[in-house]
């Protein structure tokens, strides 16, 4: 609904209107207080109509003026949103004297819109979340010294310092230290990554507990984490532009309203059938009833976790016919579980991870987790360790019950290691070795679980929501990206993706029909603004959720479906309220046409339709019977 009072930028209205030149608060606040001082000054101290009017000449004036620019600047861009009608009745009330039947429609728009501005959210602060996450100083060392300096002093060749749990100010390569850092923020994989010497950082990564020293390879104006603020900005700038229900029904009330007010001016040769056949027409079931619809609904999602922030949202999921995925923490847990024990003969699975599990108590891979998970769910009893240490790139090695174990990768393996067995081929997915008193003892495979319900979410989306096209973009590897796919039910891949790609991707598709982008990560910030409903799944990042329309604070696909059945209930509410005030309207305007309804009167008529569609809109707060289909 685009009305006088909008510049709602998640729409992607730019131009500026009336109201958004004022406050919608301050313009309820004038036309209460205008209306007020009119019936003191009129009925209370009976004062002349020059005097007991001036507060409504006042309100008219100042709210007229800017208006009329506006409606001549709407007309040449052919724009006839409903709202044009309040706009003619405002100027026709100034120009026949009418002051109260045009005060009453001033305070009508703003009523509507102090409704919905509350929860409108500027895409703006999208990109102050993302700045924000970055460091505004970098550690250089020059010899043995260490000097903060900002961001825009790093060079090329710099040494910096990264502390303890810090975020990377710049791309670089570490050249001391040894540890772990957090890169899902740009690559989507849920696992932290093993640092040493020659390792690859990149900018926006968090440290882990060691602190690294890296020498830059990229300014930081030239980083990825910079290349993703000019793709959140890229995608600000360009996204897409929504018809709102109200404008959609409003392109057909309004020309009936119109030719009716001008047959019935015509007719009688009255210009006061034109004001008041105009009054009655002001589409407050348009203004008022659908944002009483979605703020009802916006507080039943409220209730069940779901947080809405743009409220254009609801009423655009129902449409959706294509829904897009990313994979890790959206579709999955997030998190690696053991799937696979591959053990020689002579060996016995529980065995070797007990053993294994007993290592990886000293460990901090993300993969040590997944073992010791394991293990606790088989209740194997572990064993003390010595001699316990972890090179770079070389392993964890350590004592346990007289054995030396060494937990590798598949790459370290020598000959003499696999002289009497060998692992098992390659799949996708992650794993790890265990090489127990110098040869090949196990194979253990991991791989990122899928969520148990979304199999039976993926599987309803097309029969019970319309969805057409089910597609997962993520940034994982190609192995483990159609590997869930197969798992959840999804045909259509891409694998391997950055932000500036899944950017194009979700354009690609919006342009071919709306889109659902879900999502946990800030990868996935930019797509989620570029798509017609963003949601981002979980708590895991404050900039994906700044750029998300919905955000489901329970890691649970669940609640995607009831935002969706909440979603089309309320459209369902709203298209009630706001077509059976039409039509109410319609035979109030037909009496003001025959002559038989006073401007004023007109406008008491339509405050009364106005509440019945409003008590009627207030039902979008109650939960429906069923509100998933899980």
């Amino acid at each position: 609904m685009k009305n006088p009072l909008d510049n709602d930028p998640a729409v992607g209205e730019k131009s500026p209107s009336f109201f958004s030149r004022y406050k919608s608060v301050s313009i309820t606040v004038l036309s209460v207080l205008a209306i007020l001082f009119y019936l003191a000054l009129r009925f209370g101290w009976k004062t002349t109509s020059a005097v007991y009017e001036s507060p409504l000449l006042v309100l008219l004036v100042l709210s007229g003026l800017p208006l009329t620019y506006d409606l001549v600047r709407r007309f040449l861009r052919r724009d006839f949103g409903s709202d044009l009608l309040a706009g003619i009745s405002i100027i026709t009330s100034i120009v026949l004297g009418e002051y109260l039947a045009g005060s009453i429609i001033v305070l009508m728009l703003s009523g509507g819109q102090l409704l919905e501005t509350y929860a409108l959210q500027s895409a703006s602060s999208v990109l102050a979340a993302l700045a924000k996450r970055m460091p505004s100083t970098a550690h250089r060392r020059a010899g043995r010294d260490i000097s903060d300096i900002a961001l825009s002093q790093i060079e090329v060749g710099d040494t910096l310092v990264i502390y303890p749990h810090e975020i990377c100010p710049a791309d670089g390569a570490v050249i001391e230290g040894h540890g772990m850092m957090d890169e899902s923020y740009l690559t989507g994989e849920p696992f932290k990554i093993n640092k040493t010497s020659g390792s690859s950082v990149i900018s926006g990564a968090i440290n882990g507990e060691s602190a690294l020293t890296i020498q830059v390879t990229q300014r930081a104006a030239d980083s990825r984490y910079a290349k993703i603020m000019k793709v959140m900005r890229d995608s600000e700038e360009q996204r897409p532009q929504l018809r709102r229900l109200g404008d959609q029904l409003g392109a057909i009330y309004t020309p009936v309203a119109l030719s009716l007010a001008l047959l019935a001016w015509a007719l009688s040769g009255e210009s006061i059938r034109f004001l008041a056949v105009l009054v009655i027409a002001t589409p407050c079931p348009l203004l008022l009833a659908i944002p009483i619809a979605i703020i009802g609904s916006i507080s039943l999602c409220a209730k069940r976790a779901v947080i809405v922030k743009n409220p254009v949202v609801l009423e655009q999921i129902t449409q959706c016919r294509t829904a897009i995925f990313d994979k890790t923490g959206t579709l999955t847990y997030g998190a690696p579980q053991l799937t696979e024990i591959s053990v020689p003969p002579g060996l016995e699975p529980d065995q070797v991870l007990a053993l294994a599990a007993s290592l990886e108590c000293y460990s901090k891979h993300p993969l040590a987790h997944a073992l010791l998970m394991a293990a606790k769910e088989r209740a194997l009893p572990l064993q003390e360790a010595k001699d316990v240490s972890e090179a770079p790139g070389k392993g964890l090695l350590g004592l346990i019950v007289g054995h030396s174990l060494l937990m590798t990768s598949r790459a370290k393996l020598t000959p003499s290691m696999l002289a009497e067995n060998q692992p098992p081929p390659t799949e996708g997915g992650l794993e790890c070795v265990l090489v127990m008193d110098g040869r090949y003892a196990a194979m253990f495979r991991f791989r990122d679980s899928p969520r148990e319900e979304s199999r039976s979410f993926v599987g309803h989306l097309g029969p019970k929501h319309q969805f057409n096209r089910l597609l997962i973009v993520s940034g994982d590897r190609e192995s483990e990206v159609r590997y869930l796919a197969e798992q959840v039910g999804i045909t259509e891949v891409y694998a391997q993706q950055k932000p500036e790609e899944k950017l194009e991707i979700v354009r690609k598709e919006t342009a071919a029909a709306k889109t659902l982008y879900v999502g946990d990560g800030i990868n996935d910030a930019p797509a989620m603004m570029a798509s017609t409903v963003g949601m981002a799944i979980g708590q895991n990042s404050d900039v994906t959720a700044e750029a998300a329309g919905v955000v489901v604070m329970d890691n649970s696909l669940k609640k995607v479906d009831e935002f969706m059945h909440i979603s089309r209930r309320m459209r369902s509410i709203a298209i009630q309220s706001a077509v059976g005030g039409m039509v109410l309207s319609l035979g109030g305007m037909a009496f003001a046409a025959l002559g038989y309804l006073s401007p004023v009167n007109g406008a008491i008529l339509q405050e009364t339709i106005d509440v019945l569609a409003m008590l009627n809109a207030l039902r979008a707060a109650l939960p429906p019977k069923v509100i998933h289909d899980l």
